[in-house]
């Protein structure tokens, strides 16, 4: 993160380390400047601490760069957020020529204090992570260099968006560092999705954005390439998503002519399966019985296809019908079923399977559990051919790398793929009527796909 500075620069560094904890970042920074890599006439540190106990150690790490060159510092206690936003309503915005910062994650109520206070300085988030980035940024001087490590959960997303469009309004974005295993990165910590370092001009011209990628935190199979910033983000997306390929050339999807529509445009919908089962314990049923409708899990998906019942799983088989749980089924038909969670290194992003109708003979309704996004048509079956075509171009090679670049959660939302371009009807249809006759081969998948969608 520190070697991710510009290196020659002149006068006074001001930095700003906001969470500075003991001062890890911070020491990285001033290292470079006692070997000579960063050169100013003098360092300022502002280090902002909310945890007294580690204000000793945090001023012994500063300490030992007194001595080596003209370095004043400051350790701050008390609330980051709180004193940043008095300080930009005062109009004393510091003037910070650097940032370097680890903050802390974690979500915001809506109602809480810290939300009402970012408020006050135009400033609409809902992580605290985001809070620092904004707040700093804020308090930077043109020109300025912040470099944060963060989740990736702020590149897409509505919830994000406002933090998306202050950051891309006050700043040019100059470089990307993904991990491409989260749990090498990040072994003690139960990380759910991919954390980034990223660095950010203050005021700065946007131009093309370099990409680095490493396995994990030792950088040894450290890959670079600049990517132009109409890839980062895409000037048509109003919502200013923001994608990190991982390769330099243009992924299949975007050079294809034929993946271009909507969901919306294609006659198809998507949503989250509306059986929660904890909220409906007394209806649920190890196995299937008089008075009773399939409940479908990913416990079920197999190879493309589902596998009901399930008597080597824990899960349910199936559910109650009755006046409680009618509005929550879903009429018996052809569906396209979506996991909505991976393990952490799973090969696949999106794990799929068709809801084959033929599969329950004689029943009307079924049961679809919350853990799974279902492709439908108002709450009906699909065309058989549609649900087939959708579940093989979904499970394609070439759409996984796509998702990667969208999205670094382990979850596949039901927004995520409603914000996707699909292949038209007809050629979903086509997909469809030859997926029928196949196995689920990824090798015959990614030939058929690229085969109706490639360039």
């Amino acid at each position: 993160m520190a070697g991710l500075f510009t290196k020659a620069r002149s006068g006074t560094s001001k930095l700003l380390d906001a969470g500075a904890g003991i001062g890890s970042l911070s020491g990285a920074f001033l290292e470079r400047c006692a070997a000579g890599e960063l050169r100013f006439e003098g360092v300022e540190v502002t280090a902002f601490e909310l945890d007294e106990v580690l204000h000793e150690e945090l001023e012994n790490t500063l300490t030992g760069y007194a001595s080596r060159f003209p370095l004043l510092f400051k350790i701050e206690s008390g609330d980051f957020i709180e004193k940043a936003v008095f300080q930009i309503t005062l109009g004393r915005k510091a003037g910070f020529t650097h940032a370097i910062l680890n903050p802390p994650y974690k979500k915001m109520d809506s109602n809480s204090v810290h939300r009402f206070l970012l408020r006050k300085v135009g400033i609409e988030s809902v992580n605290l992570y985001t809070a620092f980035v904004a707040l700093s940024l804020e308090m930077m001087a043109p020109g300025g260099e912040l470099v944060a490590i963060i989740p990736r959960s702020f590149c897409n997303g509505p919830y994000y968006r406002p933090f998306r469009e202050f950051v891309l309004q006050r700043a040019a974005i100059r470089h990307i560092h993904l991990f491409d295993s989260r749990d090498s990165a990040f072994s003690d910590d139960d990380v759910l999705q991919e954390n980034i370092i990223i660095k950010l001009e203050r005021g700065g011209r946007q131009g093309d954005v370099t990409i680095t990628t490493s396995t994990d935190n030792t950088f040894a199979d450290l890959a670079e390439h600049k990517q132009p910033f109409n890839r980062i983000v895409f000037p048509d997306d109003a919502d200013g998503f923001i994608h990190v390929p991982t390769s330099a050339d243009a992924s299949t999807l975007d050079l294809s002519p034929t993946v271009r529509y909507s969901l919306e445009e294609i006659g198809v919908q998507v949503s989250t399966g509306p059986v929660v089962d904890f909220r409906m314990l007394e209806h649920l049923r190890s196995m299937p019985g008089a008075g009773t409708v399939p409940l479908l899990y990913p416990v079920h998906f197999e190879a493309l296809n589902i596998t009901w019942p399930r008597t080597d799983q824990k899960k349910p088989n199936a559910i109650a019908r009755n006046r409680e749980t009618e509005k929550w089924l879903f009429k018996n038909g052809f569906y396209c079923a979506v996991r909505r969670f991976s393990s952490k290194e799973e090969k696949r992003r999106i794990t799929t399977a068709v809801i084959d109708p033929n599969l329950f003979p004689g029943v009307e309704m079924l049961g679809l559990e919350n853990h799974l996004n279902i492709f439908h048509e108002n709450k009906s079956g699909l065309p058989e051919e549609i649900a087939r075509g959708l579940a093989v171009f979904l499970s394609s090679t070439v759409v996984d790398e796509w998702f990667r670049r969208f999205s670094g959660h382990t979850q596949v939302n039901a927004t995520d793929l409603k914000l996707m371009k699909y292949p038209s009807r007809n050629v979903l249809g086509r997909l469809g009527k030859k997926a029928k006759k196949m196995m689920s081969d990824q090798q015959e998948i990614d030939d058929l796909v690229l085969r109706m969608v490639g360039v």
